[in-house]
């Protein structure tokens, strides 16, 4: 095994060797272990008794967070008086930034411990608290207004400390009460430890949040208020500044001044030609590159520096053509897909094994061979290149997932080179302190990759996610404007969907709508572009133009917050500019149910006999025409297939279809590509059973299960001779459309394998009666369609010679 798979490899392995996760809630005064967890769930009597021990838990910590910033409100009310006085120890415009807020959040909180604890004095099955969260969350833009001014608070404080030594003496000794129950009548603690409070909390409640939501049945009338309290305290986390803890990140150089680590991630860098997962330190005047040292077991981690770069050396600058540029080698896409696949399977064999008696050994073995798919996939899906330059050195490339990403770590290293940096030069000594002083500094503690997760939580999202943009707000002037949708998946983050261009306007309305399907996916991400037409913006990385980012946002997708059958509207803030989306979420069984048609004059859910015998065609006019249209303008376009188009679209041109309009050439001619292609894949999905028929769909899952290649070919050639006439022809005719678009890939990014994760489930799932008989129907059943049509277009991929007159199959490898 190479290096670099050996390294992520290790950082798992430690993952699986801790068994027991601590939650703390408050400052460490409650520690809850994951154990206690598994020994009530599923059991709702003992399900409310763990309802109980957490809310008492949070009740308890609520109890010290109130007496600190009880402790924080006592002196702001003396120096207010003495500010008015003739010896004032602080002005008032010093105290009101200092103590901004506080005595806000302190109101807040009382009110909410002294309704919190008379529900738990009284507890039972009946006692609702879900409107106390809801109203608790509803207030957090008290705590939004004190997380802008908290860096204004810190320095305004040690300035003042600075300045007077009363002031200073204060500052250094507060006194906080010990709660209740406590031996200790109070606790010293500084300001600045205690300014820090209000922006832990909000964390830390909405872990209890998680908790709560995981101990209360779905029908009980707290379940809803929780989950729209968890909502809201996501999307406040997701919005807030991350860069509000300099206490916690900072490091003290040899000559005393501070440096303050401002961002960290694990990134993949293209050295000497090959992967290797670098972990990335970006601190205030440089830019450190670092990987995890092999260590004994029970050894502490240790990072070794690879190179750093001082951001007063730092440019983006993109490389001369006189300079080489190292190939990025990107492997074919269908190898990337099949490892998805294999990866799938694995997690649905491990939720089988966990669930059989003694199936716990196994299952183990079966994550660490997933570890190293993971791993794999990890390392070699990154191709967005994002190269840094030291002006007196060399060039580094690092491989991105996203553009998202790409955005956030240039913004950040920008954000800092407006700042007056000196260049530093490291010895050998502070260098190695730096290093060591990573491991505890890190706010990224592992690699995005499933076997990092507790299995409590949650895997995330299988499905289609329905999402509206609507709008966007706050552009200082007139451009061409447009937003894409990302969502992760498998550990990293794919474009999905794209708005049309909203051309010269400050105003976009774009009000579109869009099928994302989630595979695992926690996150949306939407990102806001001005469109560029300036070819000197050719990104000599990638030869593409590179197109403004405006601003970008994300929300978390929460299972709990966002199944519900009806929309829900949320606004994404990003550096002054609003974008307003709406989303709903449909489970996968449900997308992909077939409902046949009531009406049988139209084409879409009626069977394909009926709409080719009406039309007297061997294939229905709608799949020709919307083949005929892709491949004239839309075969070109990336993501063609992949790309979600806009849901109205696509409904107006099914209206269009099962109506039989006169003018469809004229509207298919006019409309975005992508809604022509989504027409296409709808008609697929809506039919009452699927292309390849519900009779030959166990057949197809055994022949794709055969081992033997020649077997299995065989036995595909011998099924596909097995489809009616309407199906067979209108298969082929399909597959040759598709083989020609797989012929663009170096252009449109779409592979044959590609193409079949796209069609699979669609050509292949059993319609909603076979699937209610549950024969040869597993949560693995997509996982089958997706693979069962990748072989037939490896067979068909290289030298297919087929005779549509004759009906005969031959497929030569």
């Amino acid at each position: 095994m190479e290096e670099e798979e050996e390294e992520v490899l290790g950082y798992l392995d430690k993952v699986l060797e801790e068994e027991d996760e601590v939650f703390e809630y408050g400052d460490g005064e409650l520690d809850l272990i994951t154990p206690v967890h598994k020994q009530f769930k599923g059991d709702v009597e003992k399900g409310l008794e763990m309802k109980k021990l957490v809310l008492s838990g949070f009740l308890a910590s609520e109890e010290i967070y109130i007496n600190q910033l009880e402790a924080l409100v006592l002196p702001m009310r003396p120096l207010k008086a003495a500010a008015t006085s003739s010896q004032p120890v602080l002005t008032m415009q010093q105290i009101e930034t200092i103590f901004y807020k506080v005595q806000d959040i302190f109101e807040i909180h009382k009110e909410f411990y002294d309704a919190l604890l008379p529900s738990i004095q009284r507890w039972d099955e009946k006692v609702t608290v879900g409107h106390l969260f809801q109203k608790l969350a509803s207030q957090l833009g008290v705590y939004k207004a004190f997380v802008d001014n908290y860096k204004n608070a810190l320095e305004t404080a040690e300035k003042c400390s600075q300045a007077n030594i009363q002031f200073q003496k204060i500052s250094e000794t507060v006194r906080v009460k010990g709660p209740k129950d406590s031996k200790d009548s109070s606790t010293k603690s500084s300001m600045e430890d205690l300014l820090y409070k209000p922006i832990d909390r909000v964390t830390r409640s909405t872990l209890v949040l998680h908790d709560l939501l995981k101990h209360t049945p779905k029908d009980h009338p707290d379940f809803p208020l929780l989950q729209d309290a968890l909502r809201i305290s996501q999307n406040f986390l997701s919005s807030i500044n991350e860069e509000i803890d300099p206490r916690r990140t900072a490091v003290t150089t040899p000559k005393g001044e501070a440096r303050q680590l401002v961002k960290d991630g694990f990134l993949v860098e293209l050295s000497e030609s090959s992967r290797k997962l670098r972990h990335v330190f970006l601190f205030t005047d440089l830019l450190l590159c670092a990987k995890m040292k092999k260590t004994a077991v029970g050894r502490h981690q240790q990072y070794e520096c690879k190179w750093y770069i001082p951001l007063a050396d730092l440019t983006f600058q993109t490389l001369d053509d006189s300079d080489s540029c190292p190939s990025i080698q990107v492997l074919p896409e269908h190898e990337i897909e099949e490892m998805k696949m294999k990866i799938s399977v694995l997690k649905n064999e491990i939720q089988k094994e966990k669930k059989a008696p003694k199936g716990q050994s196994r299952a183990e073995r079966l994550r660490k061979k997933m570890n190293e798919q993971e791993s794999w996939l990890l390392l070699h899906s990154p191709t967005i290149p994002f190269r840094i330059h030291n002006k007196h050195g060399k060039s580094y490339l690092f491989l991105l997932s996203s553009d998202y990403e790409r955005a956030e770590w240039k913004e950040s290293i920008q954000k800092l080179q407006k700042k007056d940096l000196q260049a530093c030069v490291l010895t050998s000594v502070e260098l190695q302190v730096l290093t060591s002083s990573c491991f505890k500094l890190r706010t990224v503690h592992n690699i995005p990759v499933t076997t990092n997760k507790d299995d409590e939580e949650t895997p995330g999202l299988y499905g289609f996610l329905h999402v509206i943009v609507r709008s966007a707000t706050g552009f200082k002037e007139s451009a061409n404007l447009y937003c894409t949708l990302e969502v992760d998946s498998f550990g990293y983050f794919v474009s999905k969907a794209k708005t049309r261009v909203f051309r010269d306007t400050a105003e976009p309305q774009w009000n579109e709508e869009f099928e994302i399907e989630l595979e695992g996916s926690q996150y949306l991400r939407i990102l806001c572009y001005e469109k560029c037409f300036d070819k000197s913006m050719l990104n000599k990385d990638d030869n593409e133009i590179v197109d403004k980012i405006m601003g970008k946002g994300q929300v978390q997708l929460d299972p709990q917050t966002v199944q519900s059958k009806n929309w829900h509207m949320d606004v994404i803030e990003m550096n002054g500019i609003k974008v307003e989306f709406s989303m709903k979420f449909t489970s996968r069984d449900l997308s992909l149910k077939r409902t046949p048609s009531k009406k049988q004059s139209g084409v879409f859910g009626v069977k394909i006999n009926v709409v080719t015998k009406r039309e007297r065609s061997k294939v229905p006019y709608i799949v020709r025409q919307c083949i005929e249209e892709v491949e004239k303008r839309g075969i070109d376009e990336v993501g063609i297939y992949r790309i979600s188009g806009v849901a109205t679209d696509i409904q107006a041109l099914k209206l269009a279809f099962d109506t039989n309009t006169k003018d469809i050439l004229v509207m298919l001619s006019d409309m975005d590509i992508n809604a022509i292609a989504g027409t296409l894949k709808l008609y697929f999905r809506e039919l009452p059973e699927p292309l390849l028929t519900d009779r030959l769909y166990p057949a197809f899952m055994e022949g794709i299960a055969l081992s033997d290649p020649a077997a299995k070919e065989n036995c595909m050639m011998h099924l596909l001779r097995s489809l009616p006439d309407p199906n067979l022809m209108t298969f082929l005719t399909l597959l040759e459309h598709l083989k020609r678009v797989a012929e663009k890939e170096p252009v449109n990014k779409m592979s044959l394998h590609n193409l079949a994760t796209v069609f699979g489930p669609t050509l292949l799932r059993p319609s909603e009666s076979e699937s209610a008989k549950g024969q040869h129907i597993t949560c693995a059943s997509d996982i089958w369609s997706h693979d069962v049509m990748a072989q037939v277009h490896d067979f068909s991929a290289g030298r297919c010679k087929f005779s549509l007159r004759d009906s005969p199959v031959v497929f030569l490898r």
